[in-house]
């Protein structure tokens, strides 16, 4: 299969497990424990039926929308995604510099490979950044301040990994579970089977180091440490003083990501929260939890107008992000749906599915009868 006839989503998936070593696919594509969670995101997503309305005037369909002060080509951002640098030839670059043609933000990773400064000099606009809280607060200060200093423009403060999900599927890969020689091995023997990653990615993508987090990481700066260190530094004593403290330190926009609960979003907004992302970490975090498009509605009930709401998991479609909007969300966040683009294309994939997504939105808005974003609701979803 190649980029010219790669039709949707699911053929980048496809391209993307082509391309990348096994072990690489299987982090991006994997969930936690039986995967019950991943599941439940597209399906759920997939099982509501949007409601056809005819003989409207739909010749002017506009996709533009405004969130946290920036204007934007359509409601739909890039989601941090840690690793993606291994996608793809410098990846977040690749990735930004598609996010900034399209005019939508993106969201760069704490645990990203390309730094933050290296993402704002390959940019014009500024973007998002994403934090994960560990243990070494000063070092987050540093990380705050970095942002500031770099213009990003709003602050994504992910809250659900206390502690990671027990992925079995990079265990089964070898990303995980197979320490020292054996491993090294093992993930070896599926790159050499991959020589076109291996050329572009494995010679020329490097240094392989997690640019945000490459001095905390000192010495053991390899990818083969990244798991290990987050299950040594990402804080479960983390609380909502912590959240306060944020708040406080960083005066842009604060978006609180992995908001499942319509209470913990009611805290989020009385902690001065701007946003809220409602996200089960793609399933990647505590399985058999609702779907983002179940736990949608009823934390749009509990706070929608006392700040912008924002949803992900499970978007493989622009009419996945109608669905999301017609819950409640403001804009949609979409991350495997990204990284199989780049994995399979480079910039040139992540582009065309920001291109594929804004179609579909476009049809499903005329088939739908309404012809601006502010005008999808709960009317443009099927009774029943």
């Amino acid at each position: 299969m190649s980029r010219a006839i790669a039709a949707a989503v699911r053929d980048y998936r496809e391209l993307a497990r082509r391309r990348l070593p096994h072990f690489l696919f299987e982090y991006i594509d994997g969930g936690a424990y039986d995967e019950i969670t991943l599941r439940r995101n597209i399906e759920d997503l997939q099982a509501i039926a949007l409601r056809q309305r005819i003989l409207c005037d739909v010749s002017r369909i506009d996709l533009t929308t405004r969130l946290f002060g920036q204007d934007m080509a359509m409601p739909i951002g890039l989601a941090p995604v840690g690793l993606a640098g291994m996608n793809a030839r410098r990846g977040e670059v690749q990735a930004a510099r598609a996010a900034e043609a399209a005019k939508v933000p993106f969201c760069l990773s704490t645990v990203s490979l390309c730094a933050m400064d290296e993402v704002a000099g390959a940019l014009k606009r500024p973007f998002w950044f994403q934090l994960y809280l560990i243990k070494d607060r000063g070092f987050v200060r540093d990380m705050l301040a970095k942002a500031k200093a770099l213009g990003c423009s709003a602050l994504v403060f992910t809250v659900d990994l206390p502690t990671p999900g027990a992925r079995y599927r990079d265990v089964r890969s070898g990303l995980t579970g197979a320490p020292g020689l054996a491993g090294e091995v093992r993930r070896a023997w599926q790159i050499a089977h991959k020589p076109g990653w291996a050329w572009d990615v494995g010679v020329n993508g490097r240094p392989h180091q997690l640019g945000n987090i490459a001095s905390a990481l000192g010495a053991k700066s390899s990818l083969r440490d990244f798991l290990g260190w987050i299950g040594q530094n990402f804080d479960a004593s983390a609380n909502w003083r912590d959240l306060e403290q944020i708040r406080q330190a960083w005066d842009g926009p604060l978006i609180v990501k992995g908001i499942l609960d319509p209470g913990d979003a009611v805290r989020a907004a009385d902690l001065g929260a701007d946003g809220i992302v409602v996200s089960n970490h793609g399933g990647r975090q505590l399985d058999g939890v609702l779907s983002s498009a179940r736990a949608l509605p009823p934390i749009t009930e509990a706070v929608g107008g006392r700040l912008t709401i924002l949803a992900d998991g499970g978007v493989r479609s622009g009419l996945d992000v109608v669905r999301l909007l017609a819950l409640g969300a403001q804009g949609v966040l979409i991350g495997r749906a990204w990284a199989y683009a780049l994995a399979g294309a480079g910039q040139a994939g992540v582009s065309h599915v920001l291109s594929l997504m804004a179609a579909e939105m476009r049809v499903a808005m005329a088939l739908t009868g309404v012809t601006k974003i502010n005008e999808i609701d709960r009317s443009s979803l099927a009774e029943g």
